[in-house]
C-alpha cells in the first residue's frame, strides 16, 4: 500500500522555516506552529518523514538517514525560494534540525528545537528500558516492538483523548503509530549520537524549548544542549505541558517563542545586511 501525503506546504514571505515533525509522529503534531509561523508571513515546510503516516512495516523499513534525506530535500526547496532559513523541529525533529545546522552552517539563520530528547529518560519511561541500550545490532532491536503508552505526551486531556481514539482506529495519519518498532529506537539512539558529535560545530542560535514535566525526555536534555552548543542558547521552560509541547495546553506559549525567535533573527539579518551595504558603498 502507499502512503498518504500530509507534508505541510505554506507559501509566505522571503524567509522560510523548515519544521519537523516528531519520529512515529506525523506533520500534525506540529500543524499548530506552521500555522503560527504562516500567519506572521513565513514561508513554511512540514515534510513527511519517510516511512511515517503508513504501516509499521512502512516505518521499520526505514532509518535516520532516511528520515534526514527528506528534510534535507525540503531544506534544499526552501533555500531556493527564501533569502533566509530557519529551522524548527519537534522531539526527534529537532535532532534532525541540528544535524542540518551541523552540516549546512552557513545557510541555517537559526534553529528551535522542543523537546529534544538525545536521551529517553522522561518520568514516563519505564526502568527497564534501559535494558533495551545493551542491544548493539538492528537486526536484533527489529524483533522488538514498544506500544505507546499513557499519557502519549500530552498532558491536556481532551488532547490525549482524541489521540487515544485515532490510534485505536489506527489513524496514523493522525497520531503516528501505535506500535514503535524496535529499530526506530536503536535509529534514534544513533541521530542522538551523531547530533552530540556535532554540537559544538553549531554556531547558529538555536532555541531550546522544554516541557518541566516532559514525560519522554528531562529537562536534562536542554541542560546537555546549553552546554555543548557552539553559539548562543536561548531556553523556555515550559510548565504545564508534556512532550508534545505543540499540541498540548502551552502551544500558544510554544508558537509565540519560536515566533518571536525568528522575528529577532530575521530582523537581525536585515541589519547585518544593511550595515554590508554602507560599508561597501563607503568603501
Amino acid at each position: 500500500m502507499s502512503i498518504d501525503e500530509n507534508s505541510i506546504y505554506i507559501r509566505g514571505g522571503r524567509t522560510g522555516v523548515l519544521l519537523i515533525h516528531g519520529l512515529c509522529g506525523t506533520p500534525l503534531q506540529v500543524r499548530y506552529v506552521a500555522r503560527g509561523l504562516a500567519h506572521a508571513g513565513y514561508t513554511v515546510r512540514c515534510p513527511q518523514l519517510a516511512g511515517h503516516c503508513g504501516s509499521f512495516e512502512d516505518l521499520r523499513a526505514t532509518g535516520w538517514v532516511d528520515w534526514y534525506a527528506g528534510c534535507e530535500t525540503a531544506f534544499k526547496r526552501l533555500l531556493d525560494e527564501c533569502d533566509n532559513v530557519i529551522i524548527a523541529g519537534l522531539s526527534g525533529g529537532g535532532l534532525l534540525g541540528l544535524n542540518l545546522a551541523a552540516e549546512h552552517p552557513k545557510e541555517v539563520l537559526g534553529i528551535a528545537v522542543i523537546s529534544p530528547p538525545l536521551k529517553l529518560d522522561g518520568w514516563a519511561i519505564p526502568w527497564y528500558a534501559a535494558f533495551f541500550n545493551l542491544i548493539r545490532h538492528r537486526w536484533f532491536a527489529d524483533l522488538m516492538r514498544f506500544a505507546e503508552r499513557e499519557p502519549y505526551g500530552i498532558k491536556d486531556e481532551r488532547i490525549r483523548d482524541m489521540a487515544r481514539q485515532a490510534m485505536q482506529r489506527g489513524d496514523t495519519s493522525k497520531v503516528g503509530q501505535s506500535m514503535i518498532p524496535g529499530a526506530l529506537m536503536m535509529e534514534l539512539r544513533w541521530l542522538s549520537k551523531a547530533v552530540r558529535g556535532k554540537l559544538g560545530s553549531i554556531n547558529s542560535p538555536v532555541l531550546i524549548v522544554h516541557p518541566r514535566e516532559d514525560d519522554r525526555a528531562s529537562l536534562k536534555n536542554a541542560a546537555y544542549l546549553q552546554q555543548h552548543l557552539g553559539g548562543r542558547v536561548e531556553t523556555l521552560v515550559l510548565h504545564d505541558s508534556y512532550h508534545v509541547a505543540t499540541m498540548d495546553r502551552q502551544r500558544d506559549d510554544v508558537i509565540a517563542r519560536v515566533r518571536q525567535f525568528a522575528d529577532d533573527l530575521t530582523v537581525s539579518q536585515s541589519r547585518d545586511e544593511l550595515l554590508r551595504v554602507k560599508i561597501h558603498a563607503a568603501e
